[in-house]
Parts: structure tokens; C-alpha cells; sequence
């Protein structure tokens, strides 16, 4: 049996609820779907608010045939092989979930079927188009932001499905949704299927299951990057890699994890290895050009240099102590032996005066001249 939210998933706009501002009367996507106006377009939103509902329903209004594939699994040769299938004359629609997955190259490779109308696309996201995105590919397309589904909306959604649900028992479930319905309805199914009824006990019991709990907005995910990080920081290789496979195995985006590596190679290494900094930006790139499956094996590799490598925060310290003072005192008068006399005035006013390329005298404003950051 499909699992509940694909059961009660909409049909039509009239059905979908929230998304007001996209698809209510006379909103954009409303009248696209009103007038079968073909266009490609982008849904970028949380999980769970209706990117893919929407998808499938502008299709329909279409009569185009719908191909969807997740961007996790797929690859050049599935947009292939749908551009050489037989559509019978019909209009080819192109969901790709989570486009963010897509590298630049394999983006690339869309872009031109895009471009000349042979796919109608329809991308959906979780992550920031702009940064995941190629340019050429983001051009081409119309950005719709879908917003977390709000409590009223929830609570339609819930009645919907003509489960008993006390007060308590959607409390609970609007906590742990934060706005996204697909969450909430697979909790519900979970504590019927299990318990014969949803209530905040039920609901608990079904939470404790065996399945590897991991949210990419919630604690969770918190949790792992942080004992990710301090793992590396303790330069325990073992639990760093084993960390980082519990990222990997969640499905979290390797540009997320190598972020966080390039961030670490400086703040943690930095003086003591400097060369920690580029590999660190090669694993970032190796994950940008090839992506999952592969560049799992570039990330362990990154984490295993990272973790053995010396440390030293000297420059994150200084930078932070830096900070302090440039939040405590403002902009302090620059030493006028270091200013840059480009008028005959700056010249009369002594700017540069005195200035000696291997000076021992400290640079620093007047008031900060005793102050040392990096130690």
C-alpha cells in the first residue's frame, strides 16, 4: 500500500493547501496551470510543502508526459534516455528533485535541452538555487519559493485523512513537522499502523524505532556535524570517518560536509599545516565536479588528512580577538605614517611621513599598540 501522504496528495490546485502566494487566485502559478502556459521553472522550499504535487499538476495541465527522477540516483544517461523516448507527440515535463545534487557538469548536460524547449523543467530544491545552480541552467528558469506549511495548514491537512487526532496528539505533531507535512503524516500512519491510534504516547513509541534518525534541519543533523567536527579536532580519525559515514549514508549534501572541512583546515590546522587548507579545497571541488557516489570516496580521504594533520588555532584566536577590539573601539585612526599620500594635501598633512617598508613599529591605531593577536 502507498504510504499516507501519497494516498491524500492532491489532484488538483484547489485541493493543495498553503502555497497561497503561488497558487491562489490569480497567483503565478495558478495562472500558468489556468492557461497551460509552458515555461521551465524552479521550486525551492523545505521538505514536505508540496514541490512535488505542484510538479505533477502542472504536468497534467499540460497533457505533457511527466518524467521524474531524483538527482540522488540519477545521471546524463537517464535525461538521455528520455530526451530519445517515444512521447507520442506529446510534451516531455522533467522533475528533477533535489537539483541541488546535480554537479555542474551533469547540470551542463541539461542545460541545452532546456534551452531549446525539447524538456520543459522543473526543478526542486531544498538548498538556495543561487548557490546551486549553474548560472546558464538558473537563467532559463522561473524561482517560486515555497514557504513552511503554517500551523492552520498542518491542521488541514491532518483532518484530511480522517485519522483521530486529539489537540496533545497534533501539538506533538506540529512540533516535530516544523511545517512539513510529509513528516507529520508518515509519524501519524506509523503510530495507527503500530498502535491502532495517534496520541502523544503513540506518537513517542513510534519516534523509538530502530531506522537511523537523521533530520537535516533538526538535532539530529546538529549533533553529527558537531561531533563530526570535534572528532577531527581531537584528531580521532575512527570516529571522524565513522561520523561522516552516518552524513554520507543520510544522504547529506558532500558540499555541506566539505564546507565544513574547508572551515576546519583554518580554523583548527591552520599555521601548523597550511597545506591542510588546500586539500581541503580539493575535496570541496572533487565533491562540486563528481558527486555521490563517488566523492564519498574523496571526503574520506579529506577527513583522514584533516584528523592527523597538526593544529593550531593561532589564526582563528587572533582573528577573534581582532574582532573584539574592532567592535569595542570602532574605527580608530589609521597611524598617518601608514596612510596613502595620493593629493598634495594627504603629502602636507604628513600622510606616509616617517613610512619604512621593514618598520619594528606597530601599525596598530594609537589606542591598540600594546595588543597582540597572534601569538
Amino acid at each position: 500500500m502507498e504510504p499516507l501522504a501519497a494516498r491524500i496528495r492532491p489532484q488538483t490546485l484547489d485541493e493543495v493547501v498553503g502555497q497561497e502566494h503561488l497558487v491562489g487566485a490569480g497567483k503565478p502559478l495558478r495562472v500558468a496551470v489556468e492557461k497551460k502556459h509552458k515555461f521551465s521553472f524552479i521550486l525551492w522550499g523545505p521538505p514536505g510543502t508540496g514541490k512535488t504535487t505542484i510538479a505533477r499538476i502542472y504536468a497534467r495541465a499540460l497533457d505533457a508526459e511527466l518524467f521524474e527522477l531524483s538527482a540522488v540516483s540519477a545521471g546524463k544517461d537517464d535525461i538521455r534516455e528520455i530526451i530519445e523516448k517515444d512521447a507520442e507527440e506529446k510534451d516531455k515535463v522533467l522533475f528533477l528533485d533535489e537539483i541541488h545534487r546535480f554537479n555542474k557538469s551533469q547540470q551542463d548536460f541539461l542545460l541545452p535541452y532546456v534551452e531549446s524547449g525539447e524538456l520543459t523543467f522543473i526543478g526542486a530544491t531544498t538548498e538556495n538555487p543561487s548557490f546551486e545552480v549553474i548560472a546558464p541552467l538558473l537563467s532559463r528558469c522561473r524561482v517560486f519559493v515555497l514557504e513552511p506549511l503554517s500551523e492552520e495548514a498542518l491542521r488541514a491537512i491532518v483532518k484530511n485523512t480522517k485519522i483521530k487526532v486529539d489537540d496533545d496528539a497534533f501539538d506533538w505533531l506540529l512540533g516535530y513537522s516544523n511545517g512539513d507535512a510529509r513528516k507529520a503524516l508518515g509519524m501519524m500512519e506509523g503510530a495507527k499502523s503500530l498502535y491502532g491510534e495517534v496520541t502523544v504516547e503513540t506518537l513517542n513509541k513510534a519516534l523509538e524505532s530502530p531506522h537511523l534518525r537523521y533530520d537535516k534541519k533538526g538535532e539530529e543533523h546538529y549533533d553529527t556535524v558537531s561531533a563530526f567536527i570535534k572528532s577531527m579536532r581531537a584528531s580521532q580519525a575512527d570516529a571522524a570517518l565513522y561520523y561522516l559515514t552516518r552524513m554520507i549514508e543520510a544522504g547529506e549534501d558532500p558540499l555541506f560536509i566539505a564546507r565544513r572541512m574547508v572551515v576546519f583546515a583554518s580554523e583548527d590546522i591552520g599555521l601548523a599545516q597550511p597545506t591542510a587548507l588546500v586539500v581541503a579545497n580539493a575535496v570541496f571541488r572533487a565533491c562540486e565536479t563528481i558527486g555521490y557516489p563517488e566523492c564519498a570516496i574523496n571526503l574520506a580521504h579529506g577527513v583522514a588528512y584533516l584528523t592527523q594533520a597538526k593544529k593550531d588555532r593561532g589564526a582563528y584566536d587572533a582573528l577573534r580577538a581582532a574582532q573584539a577590539d574592532v567592535h569595542a573601539y570602532g574605527n580608530l585612526p589609521v597611524p598617518k605614517k601608514i596612510r596613502n599620500p595620493v593629493t598634495k594635501l594627504m603629502k602636507e598633512l604628513d600622510y606616509g611621513k616617517g613610512y619604512e617598508k621593514y618598520d619594528n613599529e606597530s601599525y596598530l591605531p594609537d589606542a591598540l599598540k600594546k595588543n597582540k593577536y597572534l601569538k
